[in-house]
């Protein structure tokens, strides 16, 4: 490399090296700084959160996204596929959200109208259930006598009414020390028996209704053999289940009539059920009848002509007087 006079570095002017002219100098001053090539632009931030975040949170992939895109046209970062990446995975998220939710919303009103037509079918079956009981629990059919709440034996003037529960220890007490004297002041046409079998004592049969179910029975017995009434009522008082179990099931309680007629579709058809329970209700809330009392109180209650029997349960001869009008 050849310096001139001035102290530059370039080209010699023609003729300083012989007869070339314009022969350039061969080096040159090297760059102060090393050279890397162009530099890459810088990836916007925000572009990578939103691909990131279109794959768990579609609404922050879409805000951020379109911020990333306004900032790259202005800066010239890179990241733009990244952006478009996460508007697409947000904007597809949201629109399976919505899809997702308005299905949902449709599911849940279809099962909501499902659910109340079939509670409004199995209320109106009912319902009509119901109905046809009571309809058919009125007038007179054999001994039971729908209209005025009780079965009627007997002729007698004197009137006696018996209250009762199928599952009332005390009643089955009075029934086998008193039931043969009623039965034969029935027959002799001294006394008319009002039956008023009732069943406040469901609670205590483990759910299966007991107190109606055998109240229901007898009043089958009544209705189609009306002249083994009171052989029923022995029948159900002799073999009277233990407060707090089960009681006798349909079949047994079938199984007890002893009159010419089948009562089996009576009781498993439950067709005297509502009738025992709203005669429990009447007696129970009261008034009864031509009577000193107010409401039943609790089982046996015995009435004579109205007015309560206070003796013994266990004494025929005391009951017998006091139907009688003898004190003994």
């Amino acid at each position: 490399m050849t310096e001139r006079t001035d102290g530059s570095i370039g080209e010699y002017p023609a003729g300083d090296l012989g007869d070339r002219p314009g022969v350039p100098v061969p080096y040159k001053v090297p760059p102060t700084t090393p050279y890397y090539g162009p530099v890459a632009p810088r990836t916007n931030t925000l572009a990578i959160v939103a691909l990131v975040t279109g794959f768990c949170c579609s609404i922050a992939a879409v805000i951020t996204g379109h911020i990333a895109i306004g900032q790259i046209r202005r800066t010239g970062e890179a990241g733009k596929g990244m952006a478009i990446a996460g508007l697409v995975l947000g904007y597809v998220s949201i629109g399976f959200t919505a899809l997702l939710l308005v299905t949902l919303v449709f599911f849940t009103a279809a099962m909501g109208a499902f659910v109340t037509a079939v509670a409004g079918a199995t209320s109106s079956v009912t319902s009509s259930e119901s109905a046809t009981s009571s309809e058919e629990a009125t007038g007179q059919t054999g001994a039971a006598y729908f209209d005025d709440g009780f079965l009627m034996v007997g002729t007698g003037v004197t009137v006696v009414d018996l209250y009762i529960d199928p599952m009332c220890p005390y009643c089955g007490q009075f029934d086998i020390a008193n039931g043969d004297t009623l039965a034969a002041l029935v027959d002799d046409g001294t006394i008319t028996l009002r039956l008023h079998s009732l069943t406040f004592l469901d609670q205590a049969s483990q759910g299966t209704e007991y107190s109606t179910r055998a109240s229901a029975a007898l009043t089958c017995e009544a209705a189609i053999n009306p002249e083994s009434t009171l052989d029923y009522l022995a029948a159900l008082f002799a073999n009277q289940p233990a407060e707090g179990t089960t009681g006798l099931s349909d079949d047994e309680l079938t199984a007890l009539s002893g009159g010419s007629g089948s009562i089996a579709d009576c009781v498993t058809g439950e067709q005297y059920h509502a009738w025992s329970q709203q005669n429990t209700d009447d007696a129970l809330t009261g008034p009864i009848p031509g009577a000193e009392l107010s409401s039943i109180q609790g089982t046996p209650t015995v009435l004579i002509d109205g007015s309560q029997y206070s003796g013994p349960i266990d004494d025929p001869q005391a009951l017998t007087d006091a139907i009688l009008g003898v004190t003994g």
